[in-house]
């Protein structure tokens, strides 16, 4: 029972609208006021013995709560506005010339407080709170010269006002700081909700933005299978043919085709392993020297094929750590399919703002000026372009073939162990 009500104070606290509230309270103030105000009026009238003023009084009083309820609900323009409040002042100033009464404090005190809920401006209630201090002075001092005829002085105008001016003056100042504070609690709440608003949106915006990142990293993953692992295993397939036409007439031949289709194997398979983790959200947390020390040792196994090596240990990832176990593959494979080659040198290190790697074999080579770049050689120069670096090729004919390329090095990614 308690958790229910706890949870139906809940839902209305979170239903609640400050500005909805003002508007409502201001409403319902207004005609409180405007009842008040017709109250002080009767009292008035039959508080005091006007004798032939009394139907005078009436029709002042008559237009003053006309007045009140046209400003109220029937005008909006400010201009308009100003006009009922100096006829306001004129018919009150009027009304004390004729009753004197004491409750003129009290309707002052009404039109005031309608005028401060009305106004959203400060100064200009300062300006309405001086006017109505020096109207009210003014008459106090009518009232007092119609009932005595004799006029008063300055001084003794405001001692005689000075309790009323004091209230006056309190009223002001805490009714406006009161509307002010409110005001601006409901300014900041309506900006926390837009701020919530925006959050949520960006929420929402950050949510699609993820999905757009993981379908494109998908899209990705399954270019660097077709390109990479599809290449290879394209090339497995042609040297095992290769090897079987070749098995009775040049075994030798035939056996190299074999181990060169072994490493394309065996780099198809890893780099099959690795996509599926990738897009598993699965991420093996090995080095990346140690990496490339599993692809030597996978090319060297068995297959009589030397390869030294003088690897730093660089912290690197994402596609930049792709693009250099990649290279290292197909320039083995490359080496050992158009080559020729038996042994091949790697380096990997980094020197003050870039990362260098190197490759070289001890292979047929080529001719540098007559070399086209095929698929493999232009996909590499392309994906090097995209991460900001250089790759260039060293190669004559009976001498070998060398890859050079350097990485930029970024602080974020890359770290020096």
């Amino acid at each position: 029972m308690t958790f229910n009500i706890f949870k139906k104070f809940e839902k209305l606290r979170r239903e609640y609208d400050k500005e909805k509230f003002y508007e409502k309270f201001v409403r319902y103030a207004r005609i409180i006021l405007f009842a008040i105000l017709i109250f002080v009026e009767i009292l008035i009238l039959f508080g005091g013995k006007y004798e032939n003023l009394f139907w005078g009084v009436v029709a002042i009083e008559l237009l003053i709560t006309g007045i009140f309820a046209i400003k109220t609900w029937a005008v909006k323009k400010y201009s308009r506005k100003i006009v009922c409040y100096v006829a306001d002042t004129l018919l009150l100033l009027s009304l004390t010339a004729i009753s004197g009464s004491e409750y003129l404090l009290t309707l002052y005190t009404v039109i005031l407080t309608e005028f401060y809920l009305s106004e959203d401006n400060f100064v200009s209630g300062c300006i309405m709170f001086a006017c109505s201090l020096f109207f009210y002075c003014v008459a106090y001092a009518l009232s007092a010269y119609f009932s005595t005829l004799r006029a008063l002085t300055v001084g003794v105008i405001i001692s005689q006002c000075f309790n009323s001016l004091v209230f006056l003056s309190l009223h002001f100042f805490i009714e406006n700081i009161a509307i002010m504070l409110y005001r601006h609690s409901v300014e900041t709440e309506k900006k926390n909700k837009e701020l919530d608003e925006t959050n949520k949106k960006l929420q929402t915006a950050y949510e699609d933005l993820k999905e757009v990142a993981l379908l494109q990293e998908r899209q990705r993953i399954a270019k660097d299978i077709h390109d990479t692992a599809g290449h290879s295993i394209t090339i497995c397939i042609m040297q095992t043919e290769a090897a079987k036409m070749l098995m009775d007439s040049d075994p030798a031949a035939a056996k190299k085709n074999l181990v060169a289709a072994n490493i394309q194997a065996k780099h198809a398979l890893d780099e099959l392993r690795e996509s599926v983790h990738l897009l598993s959200g699965r991420n093996e947390q090995v080095s990346l020297r140690d990496s490339l020390l599993n692809i030597i040792t996978d090319s060297t196994a068995g297959t009589g094929i030397k390869i030294r090596s003088a690897i730093e240990d660089i912290a690197l990832e994402g596609d930049a750590r792709r693009l250099v176990e990649n290279t290292l593959k197909e320039g083995i494979s490359n080496g050992l399919r158009h080559g020729k080659a038996t042994a091949f040198y790697f380096e990997f290190s980094k020197k003050g703002e870039k990362i260098y790697f190197l490759l070289s074999d001890n292979g047929i080579g080529a001719d540098l000026e007559g070399l086209t770049l095929g698929l493999g050689l232009y996909g590499l120069k392309k994906r090097v372009e995209e991460q900001g670096g250089e790759v260039f090729f060293r190669t004559e004919i009976d001498e070998g073939f060398e890859i050079h390329m350097t990485l930029p090095f970024f602080k974020e990614e890359i770290k020096n162990d």
